[in-house]
């Protein structure tokens, strides 16, 4: 596993196999994010194992996106360098765009900040999501076209997400 440590990010170990089967090692400390990561590696048929340091809540997801994000950015530059999906968990639907720009942005409908999700003050996901496009360079941006419920939006962004990631590592087509 490929260590990737930053100023002011927790250590973090990262290993991304992008023609996987889909399984992920996650210990972000952390256990809804873990829970998405896996729905992230899942459908987008990656294989990840992902460790954070124990820290606070907001820097174990900061330093776990930009580790994935470092992880993915190789496959990215070298693959067809965006994607684009539209994923459904029950009510909720999302709709992720991507672009590995080489200009990171996030832009994003989603404030989780009052949901209180895994009982914190801050919206973990945008931390994850800010650090994700900072590792890969990425312009992201992250629609919910439909949800009430907080844990199905999460696994609508994150399925989705994966599923978009997936179609902007894969290999160009080649011109005959």
């Amino acid at each position: 596993m490929a260590a990737i440590e930053r100023e002011g990010e927790a250590r973090t170990g990262v290993r991304v196999t992008v023609d996987g089967s889909g399984t992920a090692a996650v210990g972000t400390g952390l256990p809804v994010l873990d829970h998405l990561l896996g729905l992230l590696a899942v459908n987008g048929g990656f294989d990840i194992a992902l460790e954070v340091e124990p820290g606070s809540a907001v820097l174990e997801a900061s330093s776990a996106g930009h580790a994935l994000g470092r992880a993915l950015a190789e496959p990215l530059r070298n693959g067809r360098r965006h994607g684009s999906a539209v994923v459904p968990a029950d009510e909720a639907l999302a709709h992720v765009t991507l672009e590995a720009s080489g200009r990171p942005l996030l832009v994003s409908n989603v404030d989780l900040s009052d949901a209180r999700v895994a009982g914190l003050e801050t919206d973990i996901v945008a931390r994850f999501l800010e650090g994700l496009t900072q590792g890969a360079e990425l312009t992201l941006h992250v629609r919910l076209l439909e949800g009430r419920d907080t844990q199905h939006v999460l696994d609508a962004i994150f399925k989705t997400l994966g599923v978009a990631l997936a179609v902007a590592c894969r290999p160009r087509p080649r011109k005959e």
